[in-house]
This record gives C-alpha cells, sequence and structure tokens, in this order.
C-alpha cells in the first residue's frame, strides 16, 4: 500500500519526509485534470473501466513508493492484540504485504498520531483515492502504463512476471 498526506494547501517543498516511518519519503502531486479509465480496444480492460474525465482540485502528496517493512515496523512497534509489527518480513526495504485494510488503519492513525506536530492542522495521512492512485501512477501518460502500452519484467514486477516475489522498492524507473 502507499500513503498519501491530503488537505488544500501549497506546499513550500517538493517533497515531505516523515521521520517516524523510517524516512518515508513522499511527493507533491499538483492538482489536475486526466482522463481515468481505459479504452475499450485497450487488452485486458474490465468493464468498470469506463473512461471520464476527473479534476483533482487539490494537490496532496503522495508516498514515492509503497510501504516498506521497515517503514511499516516504525510505526507499528509495541502493538498489541491480534496486529503483527513484523506481518511479512522478507527484507526492510520490500513492500508491506499480508496486511489487511484494519491494519493499515491502525497504521494511518498512528502515524497521524506520531506526526501531529509536525503537520498542518487538518492533514492527515491516509490512504489515496482511486483517482489520486491513477492520476499519479499515469504521470501525464494516456498508453496503458506511463511508459507506453506493452509491459516486461524490466519495468515493473507484476502477477505473470516471472519473477514470483516482491522485490526492493526503487529497482524500476519511476512514472
Amino acid at each position: 500500500f502507499t500513503v498519501a498526506l491530503v488537505d488544500a494547501y501549497e506546499p513550500s517543498q517538493s517533497n515531505h519526509l516523515v521521520p517516524s516511518a523510517s524516512n518515508l519519503e513522499m511527493i507533491w502531486m499538483e492538482p489536475g485534470t486526466f482522463t481515468m479509465g481505459s479504452p475499450t480496444s485497450e487488452p485486458g480492460r474490465g468493464t468498470d473501466e469506463t473512461e471520464h474525465n476527473v479534476t483533482l482540485t487539490k494537490g496532496f502528496y503522495l508516498g514515492k513508493y509503497e510501504v516498506t517493512q521497515a517503514q511499516y515496523e516504525a510505526v507499528m512497534t509495541g502493538v498489541t492484540g491480534d496486529l503483527n509489527a513484523t506481518p511479512s518480513f522478507h527484507g526492510p526495504n520490500r513492500p508491506v504485504v499480508k496486511v489487511s485494510w484494519n491494519d493499515i488503519q491502525v497504521f494511518l492513525q498512528r502515524l497521524n498520531d506520531q506526526q501531529s506536530a509536525s503537520i498542518p492542522a487538518g492533514w492527515a495521512y491516509v490512504l489515496p483515492t482511486e483517482a489520486q492512485w491513477e492520476y499519479a501512477c499515469r504521470a501525464g501518460a494516456s498508453t496503458a502504463y506511463s511508459w507506453g502500452n506493452t509491459i516486461s519484467s524490466t519495468e515493473a514486477n507484476y502477477q505473470t512476471s516471472g519473477i514470483g516475489q516482491t522485490r526492493e522498492v526503487g529497482l524500476y524507473s519511476a512514472n
């Protein structure tokens, strides 16, 4: 999962660093308009992907990478009950996996509590909306992927890439 920091002021810098989450780096996304969804001619298109224009009127910060195991553990250390601070330890710089939506809500609440003095009033760490996520992933492109219409394991790690496991964040080119 990736974290967003949202509200409505212009940032003083293009990046935001979250020290309590093992220096989780976030990048500022300018507000803008894009076409969400995909054309009917796109291979693998789902029936719920109707193209439509979306305008994001507020900018937001988005995690540069997926939340890593080290970042998750830094926030979740000391949790009690059924939660586990290391649910998927495959290496500190790999994305955290095997966490539920409820686990992520605890992570976000703890992150907001830890950073409350460091972020402006009204701002919060949240999961990005589907529109925010697609806007960032598209990176201004109108192709199936930010780099074009085809995909290979040199561009991304995906279900049928043949890699079969997560990899360290930052190994692939940015969108």
